[in-house]
């Protein structure tokens, strides 16, 4: 299990990153209509440490996860480094990407699901059951799609 005293990495700080992941926050709260955490504080501080996991990756072709907190980290049992470099598409066993790529297109569809339920695969191939995910499209603050998100509870 990670350690909840784990320092947010600097990376999350760094002025593109902490932008990306502050969108990843407002657009949870304009599309869902509630905040992601709780208000007030340091937003990439408390995203980092809460007991909910959340997720974000980019808009590549094959995109790949720009953030993931202590508690994805747990889950999908891997480290940071690696989570950085992975598509999102490997958080979910082959056969069941296709089942995947028509959650994504739903989200895109209609900006947020909130009932998105499957299995997913931890790095060291570990399978576990997700429920009642959301799933959100992650806009900048101009507007321009970035990616998209989720969030559960372990």
């Amino acid at each position: 299990m990670t350690d909840q005293a784990e320092p947010l990495p600097a990376h999350f700080r760094d002025s593109q990153p902490a932008r990306a992941i502050a969108s990843v926050a407002a657009s949870f709260e304009r599309l869902v209509g509630r905040p992601l955490v709780e208000p007030g504080g340091d937003v990439i501080e408390q995203m980092w440490r809460t007991p909910q996991v959340i997720l974000a990756h980019g808009t590549q072709t094959d995109p790949v996860f720009f953030f993931g907190n202590l508690s994805a980290l747990d889950c999908f049992e891997t480290d940071l480094d690696r989570l950085l470099a992975m598509p999102s598409r490997l958080s979910a066993e082959a056969p069941l990407r296709e089942e995947r790529q028509a959650l994504l297109d739903r989200v895109a569809a209609h900006g947020f699901i909130d009932d998105y339920a499957g299995v997913r695969i931890s790095a060291k191939g570990r399978r576990f059951r997700i429920e009642q995910a959301v799933v959100w499209t992650v806009t900048d603050d101009s507007g321009v799609r970035i990616g998209q998100a989720a969030t559960f509870t372990p």
